[in-house]
């Protein structure tokens, strides 16, 4: 069985090179791979699981790389033991071309032959078995290596400073701080003073503010309270037992005109 094929990837040529060399890698993009562990600088031990048509098997082998030639290309080569299935062994050239800093063309041309019950299935079912497998292959390995790398934070800045804000909002730094140094309730005392016309923008900070000499925030001096009038006619009652103001006003006047009238009588 001889296969050829090629692929872009979209990463490095040394990204690729050092993915085609990780045990980690390997084992995530062969198809039913089960463990592969590097047991030399240029040799590694696989096992893995293969349904060819009506035959399921696992094999177990060795792979050793040669021609190594770093970061172009190497030639891969090895045997598998199916136990009662039969065996596997064969090699592959794999090379690498820059196309690009972001851009890579892999190529490789397998030759490989298989023995024992596997070899009664006839060559076009294992072709295409094996073509299924490569095609596979290709398809994780560039996904994991063409993957973006995790964001990291530039050096120096903390992850409060870097954090993600929804679209079309702007954080509110509390005032002269900065928005990473401002606690929740900085942020929210810098708000309250904004929306009350005490600041001019979000970190400014209204006249004669005086800083912590330690901490280096501002002290926000206290509005001046001023004089509240005061309304005695909110201190009376309305009710004296039960009956209304108006009716013992009204009494006390009664009272008083029977008192003149009498008095003149």
């Amino acid at each position: 069985m001889e296969m050829t094929g090629e692929r872009r990837i979209e990463a490095p040529r040394e990204t690729v090179w050092r993915a085609l060399n990780d045990p980690d890698v390997l084992r995530q993009s062969i198809p039913g791979c089960e463990t592969v562990e590097r047991v030399g600088d240029d040799s590694f031990q696989a096992r893995v699981a293969v349904k060819l048509g009506p035959m399921a098997a696992r094999f177990t082998g060795k792979v050793q790389l040669t021609n190594i030639n770093p970061p172009a290309s190497y030639t891969i080569g090895g045997e598998g033991n199916g136990g009662a299935m039969g065996f596997a062994k064969g090699g592959a050239d794999v090379s690498l071309e820059e196309l690009s800093a972001t851009e890579t063309l892999l190529k490789y041309v397998v030759k490989a032959q298989v023995g024992g019950k596997m070899a009664q299935l006839g060559a076009r079912l294992i072709d295409s078995t094996a073509k299924q497998m490569a095609d596979q292959f290709f398809d994780r390995f560039a996904a994991l290596v063409s993957a973006p790398a995790p964001a990291v934070a530039a050096e120096g800045v903390r992850p409060s400073e870097v954090a993600a804000l929804p679209p079309g909002t702007r954080p509110t730094p509390a005032p002269g701080t900065l928005v990473g140094d401002a606690t929740p309730e900085e942020r929210l005392g810098a708000a309250t003073l904004a929306g009350a016309g005490l600041v001019e923008h979000a970190g400014g900070t209204p006249p004669g503010t005086t800083y912590d000499d330690v901490a280096g925030r501002p002290n926000i001096p206290a509005t001046p309270a001023h004089p509240v009038p005061v309304n005695l006619m909110a201190l009376a009652p309305t009710e004296i037992f039960g009956l209304p103001l108006t009716f013992w006003i009204g009494g006390v006047i009664w009272l008083l005109l029977l008192a003149v009238l009498f008095l003149n009588g």
